[in-house]
């Protein structure tokens, strides 16, 4: 059996997080909150154990947090003698991705991180947007629907491909108002907004991603001890000498989950575990693929 390592993205974040794990044994997870607190300069355990979800829902809070309770539910998989073969981080997910597959250390993970936050809640200040998740549509299906609302001015197009039942949309707020009609009139089963201030992973992001490329471009990424899938090339990376580049434009591009999955199911991985807050990632491979096992250690 061969295993990989998911990690949650942006939104995944609930008050009282990591509090559990840190009590367990927290000799074993004090490095991890003493790094991010310094670098992101504010009290991590303090944040995560306490915080309202208004307080963590702000980007510049909740993805140093989520980076952290995913590099806290790894640790907690390793200590109890789990073992892996590959990484995949779902958007913000990455990050940790990075960190545990051996092509940055902690703290360049940290800083990595607190550039990423940064730069997003800049763009998410200045760009707003929306997003909405459709359930039971085609993925084609979904983006015939925004293409024609592009085309007819108001931006929208698809951004998270989740599951073979979910792809999440972003864009202007007339253009997912627009879309959203349009694809109910298709019959997705459900078209949920989300709760987020921004338009992900869109041409919203861009100047995001461009500034944090400027801002990372002498950081080192080595070439990963595991298996690094990537949201940008729905693919195994085998290459990462381009990688800066790549985390540039994975800010305003498509999450390509379900071509990652399939990629990692064609090279033999039949075991993923969910490092991070909750266990959406767990749903979204069981949606997607068959004959395979799925668990979320923040469970």
């Amino acid at each position: 059996m061969a295993t990989a390592l998911l990690f949650s993205g942006q939104g995944s974040q609930y008050s009282g997080m990591g509090k559990k794990l840190y009590d367990e044994s927290p000799a074993a997870y004090e490095e991890i909150f003493a790094c991010g607190t310094d670098i992101f300069g504010f009290d991590l355990k303090k944040t995560m154990f306490e915080g309202t979800a208004e307080e963590l829902a702000v980007t510049s809070v909740s993805q140093p947090v989520i980076f952290t309770m995913s590099l806290l539910c790894a640790k907690k998989y390793e200590l109890g003698g789990g073992e892996f073969d590959a990484v995949a981080g779902h958007s913000l997910g990455e990050y940790a991705a990075l960190v545990c597959s051996g092509a940055v250390d902690l703290q360049t993970g940290c800083t990595l991180i607190k550039h990423r936050a940064a730069c997003m809640d800049k763009a998410a200040k200045k760009n707003g947007g929306k997003m909405a998740a459709i359930l039971g549509l085609s993925p084609e299906v979904i983006e015939e629907a925004c293409k024609t609302v592009s085309d007819g001015g108001d931006y929208v197009v698809p951004v998270n491909y989740n599951s073979k039942a979910q792809v999440v949309i972003a864009g202007s707020d007339a253009g997912i108002e627009k879309a959203s009609a349009i694809l109910k009139e298709k019959g997705a089963k459900r078209v949920v907004p989300l709760a987020v201030a921004a338009a992900f992973h869109s041409e919203y992001m861009k100047e995001a991603g461009l500034e944090f490329g400027e801002l990372i471009k002498d950081i080192p990424i080595g070439e990963p001890k595991k298996a690094f899938y990537s949201n940008v090339t729905g693919g195994k990376l085998t290459d990462l000498s381009d990688i800066h580049d790549i985390l540039s434009r994975h800010i305003f591009s498509p999450v390509r989950f379900t071509s990652e999955l399939a990629a990692m199911q064609a090279d033999g991985i039949d075991s993923f575990v969910e490092c991070g807050p909750g266990k959406a990632l767990t749903g979204m491979v069981k949606k997607t693929l068959d004959g395979v096992a799925a668990e979320a250690i923040d469970a």
